[in-house]
């Protein structure tokens, strides 16, 4: 709203209309919210933010009809947001939670997507094929043209390179946990 129009007639008439739809949202918002107290507050932020929007609205408009889907946008915007929090008054629950370190995880899959990269080209295709693809030795042979026996081979060569690269402990050759999930296949040897 510009400032001339604040200082004119037509700007006190819109503030005595905003001032005159006050009983009218609370009456609305209580029937929303059920309690009187946050029902005056959904009421004052209405009008905050009704009030920082004048430009928006449009002369000739209904105005009160304005307010209340501002009422009701703020009132469910706040209801889904509280929906998704929880009551935690002593800070038990917050207590409890615990959120692992995420940049290790990051900095860990990036040295291992460099580490396959290292791997020469059939190495690296035997082991994306067998263990994070999900196929059998069989299946990933047949797509590479090689034999069962080869693919073992491949695959088994490349987890160990790789326990290399990324020095990893390696008893028995095996890639220790985490990755050994992310990089032998379930049931197949």
């Amino acid at each position: 709203m510009s400032a001339e129009r604040q200082g004119s007639s037509d700007g006190q008439s819109l503030k005595n209309d905003l001032i005159a739809a006050i009983p009218s949202l609370r009456a609305f918002a209580i029937s929303i919210s059920g309690s009187s107290d946050r029902a005056d507050d959904l009421v004052q932020e209405t009008l905050v933010k009704a009030w920082g929007s004048l430009d928006s609205f449009a002369e000739g408009t209904n105005l009160t009809a304005w307010l209340f889907t501002i009422l009701r946008n703020i009132y469910y915007s706040e209801h889904r947001r509280r929906r998704r929090e929880t009551s935690d008054p002593d800070g038990e629950m917050a207590a409890r939670l615990v959120t692992p370190e995420s940049q290790n995880a990051h900095m860990d899959f990036l040295d291992f997507r460099e580490a396959l990269q290292k791997l020469p080209l059939d190495q690296r295709e035997a082991l994306i094929l067998v263990a994070a693809q999900g196929m059998s030795y069989e299946e990933a042979a047949e797509i590479c043209g090689c034999a069962p026996g080869t693919m073992k081979s491949r695959v088994n060569r490349a987890r160990n390179r790789l326990a290399d690269l990324m020095s990893l402990p390696n008893s028995g050759r095996e890639i220790a946990e985490p990755r050994a999930a992310a990089l032998t296949p379930a049931g197949r040897d």
